[in-house]
Protein backbone atom coordinates (compact mmCIF):
# COMPACT_ATOMS: atom_id res chain seq x y z
CA UNK A 1 0.00 0.00 0.00
CA UNK A 2 1.37 3.39 -0.97
CA UNK A 3 1.76 6.32 1.36
CA UNK A 4 -1.14 8.23 -0.23
CA UNK A 5 -3.39 5.14 -0.03
CA UNK A 6 -2.49 4.82 3.65
CA UNK A 7 -3.42 8.49 4.18
CA UNK A 8 -6.73 7.93 2.40
CA UNK A 9 -7.36 4.86 4.56
CA UNK A 10 -6.64 6.73 7.79
CA UNK A 11 -8.78 9.68 6.72
CA UNK A 12 -11.63 7.31 5.79
CA UNK A 13 -11.47 5.94 9.33
CA UNK A 14 -10.74 9.13 11.28
CA UNK A 15 -13.28 11.45 9.65
CA UNK A 16 -16.49 9.52 10.37
CA UNK A 17 -15.16 8.60 13.82
CA UNK A 18 -14.52 12.27 14.62
CA UNK A 19 -17.86 13.46 13.23
CA UNK A 20 -19.80 10.76 15.06
CA UNK A 21 -17.83 11.52 18.21
CA UNK A 22 -18.73 15.19 17.88
CA UNK A 23 -22.38 14.31 17.31
CA UNK A 24 -22.51 12.18 20.45
CA UNK A 25 -20.66 14.79 22.52
CA UNK A 26 -23.11 17.46 21.36
CA UNK A 27 -25.97 15.13 22.23
CA UNK A 28 -24.89 13.76 25.61
CA UNK A 29 -22.74 16.60 26.94
CA UNK A 30 -24.48 19.66 25.52
CA UNK A 31 -28.05 18.33 25.24
CA UNK A 32 -28.40 18.91 21.48
CA UNK A 33 -30.59 15.92 20.70
CA UNK A 34 -30.72 14.74 17.08
CA UNK A 35 -33.73 15.15 14.85
CA UNK A 36 -34.65 12.55 12.25
CA UNK A 37 -32.45 14.11 9.56
CA UNK A 38 -29.53 14.21 11.99
CA UNK A 39 -29.89 10.43 12.28
CA UNK A 40 -29.99 10.17 8.48
CA UNK A 41 -26.55 11.80 8.49
CA UNK A 42 -25.16 9.44 11.11
CA UNK A 43 -26.03 6.15 9.38
CA UNK A 44 -23.65 6.61 6.40
CA UNK A 45 -20.88 7.48 8.86
CA UNK A 46 -21.48 4.23 10.75
CA UNK A 47 -21.25 2.35 7.44
CA UNK A 48 -18.10 4.28 6.47
CA UNK A 49 -16.46 3.31 9.77
CA UNK A 50 -17.13 -0.38 9.16
CA UNK A 51 -15.92 -0.15 5.56
CA UNK A 52 -12.77 1.73 6.57
CA UNK A 53 -12.04 -0.93 9.20
CA UNK A 54 -12.52 -3.64 6.56
CA UNK A 55 -9.89 -1.91 4.45
CA UNK A 56 -7.28 -2.76 7.08
CA UNK A 57 -7.94 -6.50 6.83
CA UNK A 58 -9.72 -7.44 3.60
CA UNK A 59 -8.37 -6.89 0.10
CA UNK A 60 -8.88 -5.03 -2.17
CA UNK A 61 -8.15 -2.20 0.26
CA UNK A 62 -8.65 0.62 -2.27
CA UNK A 63 -12.19 -0.56 -2.98
CA UNK A 64 -13.18 -0.54 0.70
CA UNK A 65 -11.62 2.91 1.13
CA UNK A 66 -13.47 4.26 -1.91
CA UNK A 67 -16.81 2.84 -0.74
CA UNK A 68 -16.20 4.31 2.72
CA UNK A 69 -15.56 7.68 1.06
CA UNK A 70 -18.87 7.25 -0.76
CA UNK A 71 -20.60 6.80 2.59
CA UNK A 72 -18.93 9.92 3.94
CA UNK A 73 -19.99 11.83 0.83
CA UNK A 74 -23.56 10.56 1.24
CA UNK A 75 -23.68 11.90 4.80
CA UNK A 76 -22.41 15.25 3.56
CA UNK A 77 -25.07 15.46 0.87
CA UNK A 78 -27.76 14.67 3.42
CA UNK A 79 -26.20 17.44 5.53
CA UNK A 80 -26.62 19.87 2.61
CA UNK A 81 -30.30 18.93 2.39
CA UNK A 82 -30.77 19.24 6.16
CA UNK A 83 -29.00 22.60 6.28
CA UNK A 84 -31.26 23.83 3.48
CA UNK A 85 -34.28 22.83 5.55
CA UNK A 86 -32.84 24.63 8.59
CA UNK A 87 -32.15 27.81 6.57
CA UNK A 88 -35.65 27.71 5.05
CA UNK A 89 -34.44 27.12 1.50
CA UNK A 90 -36.83 24.16 1.07
CA UNK A 91 -39.16 22.01 3.13
CA UNK A 92 -38.13 18.80 4.84
CA UNK A 93 -39.64 15.41 4.15
CA UNK A 94 -40.88 14.40 7.60
CA UNK A 95 -42.50 15.70 10.74
CA UNK A 96 -39.05 15.46 12.33
CA UNK A 97 -39.98 14.17 15.75
CA UNK A 98 -37.65 11.59 17.29
CA UNK A 99 -39.41 9.95 20.21
CA UNK A 100 -37.51 7.04 21.68
CA UNK A 101 -39.80 4.44 23.18
CA UNK A 102 -38.19 2.27 25.81
CA UNK A 103 -39.82 0.08 28.39
CA UNK A 104 -42.94 1.12 30.24
CA UNK A 105 -45.97 2.99 28.96
CA UNK A 106 -45.39 3.78 25.27
CA UNK A 107 -47.85 6.67 25.20
CA UNK A 108 -46.24 8.29 28.22
CA UNK A 109 -42.81 7.84 26.68
CA UNK A 110 -43.97 9.54 23.48
CA UNK A 111 -45.53 12.50 25.28
CA UNK A 112 -42.56 12.97 27.60
CA UNK A 113 -40.09 13.29 24.73
CA UNK A 114 -39.18 16.72 23.43
CA UNK A 115 -40.03 17.27 19.79
CA UNK A 116 -36.82 17.79 17.91
CA UNK A 117 -37.50 19.84 14.80
CA UNK A 118 -35.43 19.44 11.66
CA UNK A 119 -36.17 22.95 10.45
CA UNK A 120 -34.61 24.71 13.44
CA UNK A 121 -30.85 24.68 13.98
CA UNK A 122 -30.27 24.13 17.71
CA UNK A 123 -26.75 25.56 17.49
CA UNK A 124 -24.73 27.59 15.00
CA UNK A 125 -21.24 28.99 14.71
CA UNK A 126 -20.75 31.89 12.33
CA UNK A 127 -24.20 31.10 10.93
CA UNK A 128 -23.34 27.49 10.10
CA UNK A 129 -25.41 24.76 11.74
CA UNK A 130 -24.20 21.32 12.77
CA UNK A 131 -25.75 19.92 9.57
CA UNK A 132 -23.84 22.56 7.62
CA UNK A 133 -20.57 21.64 9.33
CA UNK A 134 -21.23 17.96 8.62
CA UNK A 135 -21.77 18.85 4.96
CA UNK A 136 -18.55 20.85 4.77
CA UNK A 137 -16.35 18.30 6.55
CA UNK A 138 -17.93 15.22 4.96
CA UNK A 139 -17.94 16.45 1.38
CA UNK A 140 -14.46 17.96 1.73
CA UNK A 141 -13.13 14.82 3.40
CA UNK A 142 -14.66 12.49 0.83
CA UNK A 143 -13.18 14.55 -2.01
CA UNK A 144 -9.79 14.46 -0.26
CA UNK A 145 -10.00 10.65 0.04
CA UNK A 146 -10.95 10.28 -3.63
CA UNK A 147 -8.09 12.62 -4.59
CA UNK A 148 -5.59 10.62 -2.55
CA UNK A 149 -6.79 7.37 -4.12
CA UNK A 150 -6.44 8.87 -7.60
CA UNK A 151 -2.80 9.88 -7.07
CA UNK A 152 -0.20 7.66 -8.67
CA UNK A 153 2.76 7.04 -6.43
CA UNK A 154 5.50 4.43 -6.33
CA UNK A 155 4.92 1.85 -3.61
Amino acid sequence: MTRTEKRAQLLALALPAALLGGAYISQYVFGLFPCEMCWWQRWPHFAALVLALLSFAVPPRRVWIAIAAGGILTSGLIGVFHAGVEYGLWEGLTSCAQPSIGGGDALEAIFSQPIIRCDVAPWTLLGISLAGFNAIFSIGGALAIFTLLAKKEAA
